[in-house]
């Protein structure tokens, strides 16, 4: 089974994501995962005068053990448990990659099939230079601009999440997701790519057939010419959008895992970060399951594949 094989696939991914940034770290001055494993003996009931593994490869395996059992051990900043920090800040850094996703496509889809449909167009042409030119935007560049004019036009200072404001709550909410919808450089690729596969869907025999029994072309074309793409697409752009994120959380003092995941560094909060890391990759195949089921969904034959 194809989701079978994927799940296997996500497992593996995880083991090996979690591994290359163990070891990664472990070289780091001052072999801070002696720390690490500190920190989740204590908070899973074991002494301080428990023995620490010696050997890199042994506290790896310590580590895994006690991630396998739910205990990802305490921030060594805060003292919190890991576990329900990265839940937090990772349920932040969701609501905005899913918004800006969907402004993405709000922006993307409609001139991508006003550009299969109508080819080329000065119309068609001009809404692609657009895209273009808003997909090489610099992230941090249009954040620090909305910020000037959300204050010089509005007399609000777009960093106040979270405060008791609640009457600007949307505003401080979709500042961010609007710079990292637009300026993620996903826009072009959406439009450029949907637009090839509608434009080849359009030409198919079925398509044509269609067209001239006057039935209704979206009806046959919805599946191959449109869904597949746009979850493929945005399948493919999570793990970009998930950097262009760091910035955006940087910029706008978004509380999510990209600026806790900075913070950590500058910390050397290592128990943090081999969390954040796990819940970022987590995050990424999940978009790549989501894609595979909307795949099955439109052809079950594939799930046998």
């Amino acid at each position: 089974m194809l989701i079978s094989r994927e799940l296997a696939i996500a497992v593996l991914l995880l083991l090996g994501v979690s591994f290359v940034v163990f070891v990664v770290l472990y070289v780091s001055p001052g072999n801070p995962f002696e720390k690490l494993i500190a920190e989740q003996m204590t908070e899973g009931g074991v002494g301080q005068s428990a023995q620490i593994p010696a050997s890199w490869y042994s506290q790896y395996l310590s580590w895994l053990r006690n991630i396998l059992q739910g205990n990802f051990g305490n921030s060594t900043r805060t003292g919190l448990p890991v576990l329900t920090q990265v839940i937090r800040v990772g349920m932040n850094t969701l609501y905005l990659t899913i918004g800006s996703l969907l402004l993405t496509l709000l922006i993307a889809v409609p001139i991508a099939i006003i550009s299969a449909r109508r080819g080329l167009t000065p119309t068609s042409w001009s809404l692609t230079i657009f895209t273009y030119v808003v997909s090489a935007l610099p992230v941090f560049w249009l954040g620090y601009i909305v910020i000037y004019i959300s204050i010089h036009q509005f007399g609000k200072f777009p960093l106040a999440f979270g405060s008791s404001a609640q009457t600007w709550s949307w505003f401080y909410f979709m500042l961010p997701v609007i710079v990292l919808g637009i300026s993620n450089g996903t826009i072009s690729e959406v439009v450029r790519f949907l637009r090839e596969e509608m434009s080849r869907v359009f030409s198919e025999d079925y398509i044509v057939t269609a067209r001239a029994k006057g039935a209704s072309i979206w009806k046959h074309a919805f599946k191959e010419g449109f869904l597949i793409p746009v979850t493929e697409i945005v399948a493919a752009k999570i793990p970009f959008i998930l950097g262009g994120a760091v910035v955006v959380e940087q910029v706008f003092n978004w509380p999510g895992m990209g600026r806790m995941a900075w913070q950590a560094a500058q910390d050397r909060d290592y128990p943090l970060i081999m969390g954040i890391t796990l819940m970022a990759a987590i995050l990424v195949r999940m978009g790549s399951l989501f894609q595979r089921v909307v795949l099955i969904i439109v052809n079950p034959r594939a799930s046998k594949d």
